[in-house]
């Protein structure tokens, strides 16, 4: 069976409301970590550490240290892979065997 473990680290990145909408907030360009703590999510400081680590871990967002602030940012790169991953699992596969009952 193959390990699927990076792939489904993307979609427990996608599967969280909050997460959505940081994703959402970081589509207008890099944001601080100071700025989306006072945006409307409802997050503490260490929840928002919280979904920050999933997001950075599954490759959709990257982040830079400059000093003590942490600066995130949309992956354009985790976005590719994560839209061949979509394409890959959904799309049919002739050539991968027959269904149930030999047909």
């Amino acid at each position: 069976m193959e390990d699927f473990r990076q792939e489904a680290a993307v979609f427990r990145a996608l599967c969280d409301e909050k997460r959505l909408a940081i994703l959402a907030r970081l589509r207008s360009g890099e944001k601080c970590a100071c700025v989306l703590q006072d945006q409307d999510l409802g997050l503490t400081q260490s929840g928002l550490s919280y979904h920050m680590k999933i997001l950075c871990e599954s490759g959709l967002v990257e982040s830079r240290q400059e000093g003590k602030w942490t600066h995130y940012r949309l992956s354009e790169s985790g976005r590719r892979r994560a839209l061949a991953l979509l394409e890959e699992l959904t799309a049919p596969n002739a050539e991968a065997g027959k269904s149930c009952c030999g047909r």
